[in-house]
């Protein structure tokens, strides 16, 4: 039937790549991707901030309807992270505590909803992490349709099956595939780098004259 499409998964990157990555803010990978990707400023933690690593496992659904998303649930291998398109409508929540509950005894890495979710306390409270665009006790209904394992975008960020989803109180971001390695190695060096940076202003020997050579550079006169 037209909608209804559950595709295999033909890569996903590896648990070593993703243990890697949590020791990276995504704010310095994000930077060392251009800041060109980015989840939406909408998609914010809903639980107690505990990282957010793993591969995609994509879900593109009817807003308001999560029966692709329960599939979903029963496909995921552990360390996924399902992300799902509802559409960013928030009319009906696309999951809630047993949903959360389930998937955290599958050992998913976590849960990203373009849509609502409910029993916010519960999921708050909790540190499997769950991302989503608002909340709302309205519930879901179980009709379909959906495709599982299909690429999706959220507010511009291309997700392909097997990307890495990263997420920490900043935001969200997604690690294509093929580029994972090169921008973890990039990332690791601004991190080092801003450590270093850190550590010179604890010192006190932060240097600065930077931003009197970029205003000269702009044509600013500069006081004498």
């Amino acid at each position: 039937m037209i909608g209804f499409e559950i595709f295999p998964r033909q890569r996903a990157v590896s648990p070593e790549l993703v243990e890697k990555f949590r020791a990276l803010p995504v704010a310095n990978i994000s930077d060392c991707m251009s800041r060109m990707d980015a989840g939406g400023a909408r998609l914010r933690p809903m639980h107690d901030g505990t990282l957010l690593a793993g591969p995609a496992l994509t879900v593109r659904t009817r807003p308001g309807d999560n029966l692709m998303v329960h599939k979903a649930l029963g496909l995921a291998k552990p360390g996924d992270v399902i992300v799902v398109d509802a559409g960013g409508d928030l009319t009906n929540a696309i999951i809630g505590e047993i949903m959360t509950s389930y998937a955290q005894t599958r050992g998913i890495a976590g849960i990203v909803i373009n849509g609502a979710i409910r029993d916010s306390g519960a999921i708050r409270n909790g540190s499997f992490p769950v991302y989503a665009a608002g909340v709302t006790h309205r519930g879901p209904y179980k009709d379909g349709p959906g495709v599982i394992n299909g690429t999706i975008a959220l507010d511009g960020m291309t997700i392909q099956p097997g990307d890495l989803i990263l997420g920490d109180e900043d935001g969200l971001l997604c690690v294509p595939y093929e580029q994972a390695e090169a921008i973890y190695r990039d990332a690791a060096a601004k991190h080092a780098a801003e450590e270093k940076t850190m550590a010179d202003i604890a010192a006190g020997k932060l240097d600065t004259s930077w931003v009197d050579a970029r205003l000269s550079a702009l044509g600013c006169k500069l006081p004498e």
